[in-house]
């Protein structure tokens, strides 16, 4: 499976997107709404298109960071929010990433890499994170029939990957998922320890 720039930003151009919701996610939605400090150095990797950094923005959130490997979802939140800082809209591969950040966001990224690559995710997200910083967001707690992208899981595969490097906040089943995705997703977050 490929997983470079092109294929994705094939997906962009063929408007193939069916992870996009055309709005922020609720579970995300709902957690961004409890967040009362607006300094925060926030990364969202794999972003796409981003709802959740417009969200952030317009409610205040200045230091909002978004890479994709595509550039069309970064150019995307551009035309939907000229004034996001151009600075803050990284077109990289995840895994260069450089920096240290208060919070992840994790948003239908993480279920887009090949299942091989979840643990270096894990190590980079725990790298990128600034002491007793966090992860939240969303996985799959389903498997898929078909093969992915998206690619699914369980609660108890993911705390492999995490539990070396972080204290397990919360991860339990969304109360406030879409309609086609309610009973497959999980709210976690995670701690660095």
């Amino acid at each position: 499976m490929k997983t470079d720039m092109e294929f994705w930003s094939s997906r962009y151009r063929e408007n193939s997107i069916g992870w996009d919701l055309g709005e922020i996610s609720p579970p995300l939605k709902a957690y961004i709404d409890q967040l009362n400090d607006k300094t925060l150095n926030i990364l969202i990797p794999g972003a796409g298109n981003s709802y959740e950094a417009e969200y952030l923005f317009k409610k205040g959130f200045e230091n909002v960071y978004v890479v994709d490997i595509a550039k069309e979802p970064l150019a995307n939140l551009k035309e939907r929010v000229p004034e996001f800082p151009e600075g803050q809209l990284m077109h990289v591969d995840f895994f260069e990433m450089q920096g240290k950040f208060d919070l992840i966001l994790e948003q239908t990224f993480f279920c887009a890499l090949p299942v091989n690559l979840r643990e270096a995710y894990a190590h980079k997200v725990a790298d990128l994170l600034k002491e007793n910083g966090k992860i939240a967001g969303v996985f799959f707690n389903t498997h898929f029939t078909k093969e992915g992208p998206p690619f699914g899981g369980s609660k108890e595969e993911y705390l492999t990957y995490f539990s070396k490097s972080f204290s397990i906040e919360t991860i339990e089943p969304c109360y406030n998922s879409i309609l086609p995705r309610e009973g497959n997703e999980l709210f976690f977050i995670f701690k660095k320890n």
